[in-house]
């Protein structure tokens, strides 16, 4: 299961790293313009005010880190292991003026290098399909909040509906793929790749375990809320006092 795992982590890192400039563009266009709203909602659920420090886990390019800032008038942390990722994520944070505000970093979400209780709330972003384990991983994330502060999550999910599931299945098995090919050798294989990576994840764990694994994790009060038919998931909670 590790190994997989880990064959997971690596050849998503491969597979992304070089799409890098083109992310937000066409990630913004092959979620049908979804993915923006689903991070706002993201950053929506958190309690941050300006004297707060945020960490955004899994930061990518930036996208949630900058929102965080503008939204809150906080200061954010983003990290990352994708070097190309956090060099495209610096150039979004230069142009919007947030140099100041923004600090992007190279981490691995499984061992973050910060103290116990660092940080006044934290998102992550289509993190845990990647990670060896999941409940070490919310443990980890956990660690690094004060007790009381918010956590939240956002990961793509599959809808229960019948009618929202087929149309699902139909976007990922056709659609996704051949808008892929549309655009670059590099974004069919992304459009190849998401279906069943994120039917992999919910097989292994389902919306009811994952919600026991955050309150194993010592995250309580967790809620969650689909969006876009079901096909985004966003979690929240509060790390236990």
């Amino acid at each position: 299961m590790a190994a997989a795992s880990q064959e997971r982590n690596r050849a998503a890192q491969e597979l992304f790293a070089p799409l890098a400039e083109t992310y937000d563009r066409y990630a913004r266009l092959l979620s049908v313009g979804q993915d923006p709203r689903w991070r706002s909602f993201l950053v929506s659920r958190l309690e941050a005010r300006p004297v707060h420090v945020v960490l955004d886990v899994a930061t990518g390019t930036g996208a949630v880190a900058v929102e965080l800032a503008r939204r809150y008038g906080c200061r954010v942390v983003g990290v990352d292991q994708s070097a190309e990722m956090l060099a495209e994520g610096r150039r979004r944070v230069a142009a919007a003026g947030l140099a100041e505000s923004v600090e992007l970093r190279d981490a691995r979400a499984e061992e973050l290098p910060f103290e116990d209780a660092a940080f006044d709330g934290l998102t992550f972003t289509y993190l845990l399909r990647y990670v060896d384990d999941p409940e070490a991983t919310l443990r980890e994330l956990a660690r690094v909040v004060r007790p009381g502060a918010r956590i939240a999550m956002l990961e793509f999910s599959t809808p229960k509906s019948p009618v929202p599931r087929l149309l699902w299945e139909l976007y990922v098995r056709v659609g996704l793929p051949a808008a892929g090919r549309l655009i670059s050798p590099g974004w069919a294989e992304v459009g190849h790749f998401l279906g069943p990576s994120i039917r992999d994840f919910w097989a292994r764990t389902p919306p009811e375990r994952l919600r026991d694994l955050w309150r194993e994790a010592g995250i309580e009060d967790v809620q969650g809320r689909l969006l876009g038919l079901g096909g985004g998931i966003v979690m929240w909670g509060r790390r236990a006092h």
